[in-house]
């Protein structure tokens, strides 16, 4: 298979996924009301490309387009060698368009309403690869029984694939038909004629300067049809201008021109639909970021204060928890002097009831002891049934209605904005359903808050409880006990053998019995404190992952899964943009046809949603 043909087929094989790719996005469910309206857009394209697609080896549907006056009919004569078409120059003689083809070619598969149209048959070789229609007059609104000029030539203009384009001296600026070709243009090769050459001076050069604003203007003809006609009739030889313009149509626009212009009419219609979308997409993403912006903003807030009120939750109970961790610590830590001072410091109100026993002088006092300590049993047992409570209650705790509906007002202003419909787009939205999303939670988080304590307390035992921890207290403690004991020792041993009078009085040791309780108390308190930082640290961040998995789908998940497809949809479109864009400048060059300018969008030329091409 020749090199060629197999890249032909690649580039149908592209354009084929392309085309499906657009058929997919116009077909994703969305909310928003820009990619809804882009969405028709593509969708009524489609047909047109399918159109496009199967229309690919037939032959080139060639119309004219210009204004009342301009010579389109002469033109066609002129071509054809021959009258077909009614001309005229004061008024529109083209009531009913004219369509020109060879004996041979199936109209059928062109898509064309042929009782719309008057059929003229040559048997012209010129003919065999293009058709020829004179349209009416886009400037005029003189009408018939059915519709006027202008509904007819916005039936037929869809439908073509190159569009000559005639004006005169007279007429080349005028506004009305410049618009008309501003939105016929699209997805057309364009050539550009100057008629009435043997009436008229030649204004080419101010022609294509005023074109080349928005069109792709290759070469400009000059040429008189009337003569032209009478040259071909009377067997003389063409004007080299005219000439020139009949060998583009009936030579150079042969099967591999034809595709060549079929390919880039589509890529340019498929080019100019997606960055007509781009751009309206891009003009209103911005509402949809605000929103975005906001739903994270109060994400945060919301989440900040519902971390804050589960931490005081949580931090009721800090005193019977860091009981907890110390008796752990102590348990992990094994039998050692500071670890009975950490035991004695815990077990300290036990201790004491239990030394008031021996104050005791008969059964009533012993028996009200007894009572005390019973009922302070009891409070302790209170508080830690409270405390498992309180870690029940946890679980479905959440946002109150104020919070909730405060932030549904605000967030229904911003979703109005980004144009976002869903089934809460106003207040009259389920406020219980709001609150369901906003306090769901993953239940085996909330069901096992206990066991997470627990393992906080065994974590924090864990850590403070090493070699090295152990070392430094058991060393800071033992260093002022072996000292006193060394300095008893010595006193006893040593200085009472040489003098009586410096045996240590009993002053000395009440002095190093209060140090004693002192030293050990300071190690205890500086053991302790850094135990209970960690443990409110870790509390903290506990609240902290319960907020977290009770908004772990944010405060509305649909609005925000509605913004991440937004931005999906948009890159989606973009991607498909840049694809249409390197094909386009593959294969849509061209030295003899025209075109409109993709590249520069024009106010207005929106694809399909233009009058001219949407029927």
């Amino acid at each position: 298979m020749p090199t060629s043909e197999l890249a032909q087929i690649e580039m149908l094989a592209t354009v084929d996924r392309l085309i499906q790719q657009l058929k997919q996005w116009s077909e994703q469910t969305t909310h928003w009301k820009t990619a809804q309206q882009c969405q028709a857009v593509i969708q009524q394209l489609l047909p047109r490309l399918d159109m496009l697609r199967v229309r690919l080896e037939s032959p080139l549907v060639i119309a004219t387009f210009g204004g009342t006056g301009t010579g389109k009919s002469s033109l066609v004569n002129a071509l054809i060698g021959s009258y077909c078409t009614t001309s005229g120059r004061q008024r529109p003689t083209t009531m009913e368009p004219v369509l020109i083809a060879h004996p041979e070619t199936n109209l059928d598969r062109l898509g064309l309403d042929l009782s719309q149209f008057h059929v003229e048959q040559k048997n012209l070789d010129q003919l065999r690869n293009i058709i020829l229609i004179d349209c009416p007059d886009p400037d005029t609104s003189e009408v018939t029984e059915v519709e006027s000029n202008l509904t007819r030539l916005q039936h037929i203009v869809p439908l073509c694939d190159i569009l000559l384009y005639t004006s005169t001296q007279q007429k080349y600026r005028s506004a009305r038909v410049s618009e008309e070709l501003k939105e016929a243009a699209v997805g057309r090769r364009l050539i550009f004629v100057q008629t009435h050459a043997g009436l008229d001076e030649d204004i080419r050069e101010d022609w294509r300067e005023l074109l080349s604003q928005q069109f792709e203007v290759p070469e400009i003809y000059f040429v008189d049809s009337v003569k032209a006609l009478e040259d071909q009739l009377a067997d003389r030889p063409l004007d080299k201008e005219f000439a020139g313009l009949k060998d583009i149509l009936s030579t150079q626009l042969g099967k591999s021109e034809r595709l060549q212009v079929r390919r880039a009419n589509l890529l340019e219609l498929i080019q100019n639909a997606i960055d007509h979308c781009s751009q309206k997409m891009d003009a209103d993403l911005p509402a949809v970021r605000e929103l975005e912006s906001f739903l994270k903003q109060q994400h945060l807030t919301l989440t900040a204060q519902m971390s804050q009120e589960l931490r005081t939750e949580l931090l009721i109970s800090r005193n019977l928890w860091e009981r907890r961790l110390i008796s752990c610590v102590s348990d992990s830590w094994g039998f050692s002097p500071f670890s009975a001072m950490l035991r004695l410091y815990n077990g300290l109100g036990n201790f004491i009831a239990s030394a008031s026993l021996f104050r005791a002088r008969n059964s009533a006092q012993v028996a009200l002891i007894g009572a005390l300590q019973g009922a302070r049993w009891l409070g302790e047992r209170n508080k830690e049934q409270a405390a498992e409570d309180r870690l029940k209650r946890i679980g479905s705790f959440g946002l109150d209605d104020n919070k909730l509906r405060e932030s549904q007002l605000l967030i229904d202003g911003y979703v109005q904005s980004a144009g976002i419909v869903t089934q809460q787009d106003h207040l009259a939205g389920s406020l219980e359903k709001i609150q369901t999303e906003a306090a769901h939670v993953e239940e085996q988080f909330l069901n096992d808050a206990g066991t997470k304590i627990d393992g906080i307390i065994n974590r924090l035992a864990h850590k403070n409880s090493g070699w090295f921890t152990r070392a430094v207290y058991e060393t800071l403690f033992l260093s002022f006990v072996v000292y006193a004991l060394v300095r008893i020792g010595k006193n006893f041993f040593l200085d009472s053998f040489q003098n009586e009078s410096h045996i240590l009085p009993i002053d000395f040791y009440v002095t190093a019995g209060v140090i004693f309780l002192i030293w050990s108390g300071f190690l205890v308190m500086m053991f302790t404190r850094k135990l209970k930082r960690g443990l409110t640290q870790e509390i903290n961040q506990l609240s902290d992952d319960l907020a977290q998995a009770k908004l772990a789908h944010g405060l509305f998940p649909h609005l925000e899964q509605e913004c991440q497809q937004v931005h999906s949809m948009q890159h989606s479109l973009e991607r498909m943009g840049v694809e249409v864009h390197q094909l386009r400048n593959e294969i849509a060059s061209s030295k003899i046809l025209g075109a409109w300018k993709v590249t520069e969008p024009t106010p207005g030329a929106g694809s399909e949603s233009s009058h001219l091409t949407s029927h």
